[in-house]
Formats: C-alpha cells, structure tokens, sequence
C-alpha cells in the first residue's frame, strides 16, 4: 500500500532517476520528502531549491547531461516553470514533471481540481510545442507512467508532463512494483560532456538567432511529436458495448465515472467511458469512432470547461455536453448520475 506521491516518487526511483530539484507546495509535498531520504541512499541526488523557477533551471541543466531527472510542484508552481520548460523544449531535452492540481486560480486551495489542463496541455512555456503528458487515474497508474516516463522522453527529447491532482496523490492503493533498473551509464550523443574518450564537444542550447536554424529546430521536435503520437497514443474504454451515452473523463473524474455508470447499469441506462490516459498527444481516433454510433457524449471534468475542448474536436464538433464542478469541489458519483437524468430528461 502507498499514496500516489510515493507510488509517482519510487515509479521514478525504480526507472533509474537519480536526480530530483524540487520546492515544497501541497497537495505533492510527499514526492520531495520521499525523493529526499531515498535517492542519498542509491547515490542520487535530491536538492531543495530556493523557488520553482531555480527548481527547472536545476532539471535543464541536469538534462542536458543526458541523466534521468525530474521535479514536481502543483498549479501555481507549475506557472512559475514555464519559461524553464520552453528552455527544455528548445533545447531538446527529455526531462519528467510532475503537477500534482489544485484548486485555482491564484493560491486556491488545496483540494483536488483539473484546472490545468490547458496549462499542461497547451503550455509549457512560449514557443510552439508542449511536454508529452500523462492523466493517471489511480496510484498504480501513477507509478507506471512514472515508471514509463523517462524512457519515452529519452526516446523523442521531449519533456514529459504526469498529469494528477491532490486526490490521487494522497489516497492509498495496492501497488504494484517493478524491478528497479539502474540509470543509464552510457551518455547520449547530444549530450554536453567536453572532449572525454575521443567524444567530440557538445553544446546544448535554445537560443537560436539563426531564423531558418530555428525553424529547422521546429520541424525536427514536430517530427519526433508525431512519432510519439504513433506510437504512445493511450487510452482505456469502460462500460457497456452498445451504449446511449459515452462518458468521457480522465483521472479522478474518471474513478467517478465508473461508479456512475455501473449504478446507470442497474437502472438500465447503457452507458460508456472514454478516457484518455494520455492528453497530449490527445486519442482522437476513439473518440471519432463512437461519435457516430452513441446519441450523446458527456464530458466529465473538475474544471470550468478545458478538456471538453479537446473531446468536441475529437467530434468534430458534435454536441457535448457538460457536468463539472470547480476550485476544489469534488464530484460524486450519485451527482454525476442526477445530472446525466436532467440532460436526457431536458
């Protein structure tokens, strides 16, 4: 049994992260408090920087050595990262973070809400691109996507974004472990490192003055985004196999789908879920196909309205319909079933 900061801390750990630069914020305190007592015992290296901007200056120049590390914060702190992030991206460099949400905006609060999800599917900084991000529905799936993360970053030097939220960082579940693999010992080619071993002289940079330079930069991280999309494009369906509605959500909304539509069962609603297990690069495909064979989506968020963007595209742009609460209020399944009886009744 553990919380999900400690499955998403050891994921890490197990993958052959050594390096963690953090700063505290709830709901993801437990992921530094961990990452501190373990990694001095493996030989790793845990350091509390002075703010979350020095925290992703930490992880870029980490990264850029070709080392496995990562960070983690929750909303605002994840606001602070964005020009560090861009950094990453431009520089091409494979690094993982984690955003723990909660209420927002501003300081908020510290209960459970997916208000980041344009932050963390449409941020990353400035620039033209976005990290590869993960939603986790549970504390095993946490540590998974952890566990994967750093091997899918690697592969397309792109950041990679866990996308969860303050209730299933600090709910406890069953988990299980794999075996933990060593860090990589041999450094990649882009990797900076001076002349060692007849190696030639690397610079890793994101400042490109060269306009044509720049776009070429563009073209290449596009290129690998799409080999990703091809290739880890995830998702999970749930429910009935001839449904009236398709429910879609993800992470802990879409606990609470689950249970709704198990209880819609028994009264004889055929019911659906959708959910995305990644949110960028988005599972289009899925949703395109049940788009003509149910007679109404329903899209499940604990936001103002963000991830139903993505879900009325998948569409093209067919009605969806809306059940949200926001700034930390948590859903319940019995609410999410009245509210789906008003939409058909209306």
């Amino acid at each position: 049994m553990m919380t999900g900061n400690v499955a998403t801390a050891e994921g890490a750990i197990a993958a052959g992260c050594r390096y963690f630069f953090g700063y505290p914020i709830t709901p993801q305190n437990d992921i530094p408090r961990y990452m501190s007592e373990q990694l001095p015992q493996i030989g790793g290296v845990y350091l509390q920087a002075e703010s979350e901007l020095a925290s992703i200056n930490l992880v870029y120049g980490a990264a850029s050595t070709g080392a496995y590390v990562m960070t983690s914060s929750s909303s605002p702190g994840i606001s602070l990262m964005q020009e560090g992030l861009s950094y990453l991206l431009g520089a091409e460099l494979p690094a993982v973070v984690v955003n723990m949400v909660r209420g927002g905006p501003g300081l908020g609060n510290i209960a459970p809400a997916q208000s980041d999800y344009w932050l963390s599917t449409r941020g990353a900084g400035h620039g033209d691109f976005g990290c590869l991000t993960f939603t986790p529905d549970s504390v095993q799936e946490l540590y998974d996507c952890t566990y994967d993360a750093f091997e899918i970053g690697h592969k397309y030097r792109l950041p990679v974004m866990i996308l969860g939220d303050a209730m299933i960082a600090n709910m406890s579940e069953a988990t299980r472990l794999r075996e933990r693999r060593e860090p990589p010992t041999q450094m990649p080619e882009w990797a900076v490192g001076g002349r060692r071993n007849g190696r030639p002289r690397r610079v890793v940079n994101s400042l490109w003055t060269d306009v044509p330079v720049m776009e070429a930069v563009n073209l290449r991280i596009a290129e690998r985004f799409r080999q990703a999309a091809q290739e880890q494009t995830r998702w999970e369906e749930y429910g009935d196999d001839r449904p009236d509605i398709l429910f879609t959500a993800y992470g802990i909304s879409a606990r609470i789908c689950k249970t709704a539509i198990d209880r819609l069962a028994d009264e004889g609603l055929r019911a659906r879920l959708l959910r995305p297990i990644t949110v960028r690069p988005f599972p289009t495909d899925p949703f395109a196909r049940w788009a003509g064979q149910v007679e109404r989506i329903v899209c499940v968020e604990h936001s103002m309205g963000q991830f139903i963007e993505d879900v009325r595209l998948s569409v093209d742009c067919r009605p969806v319909e809306l059940i949200s609460r926001t700034g930390g209020v948590l859903m319940t399944p019995e609410e999410v079933i009245a509210r789906t009886r008003e939409l058909i009744a209306s």
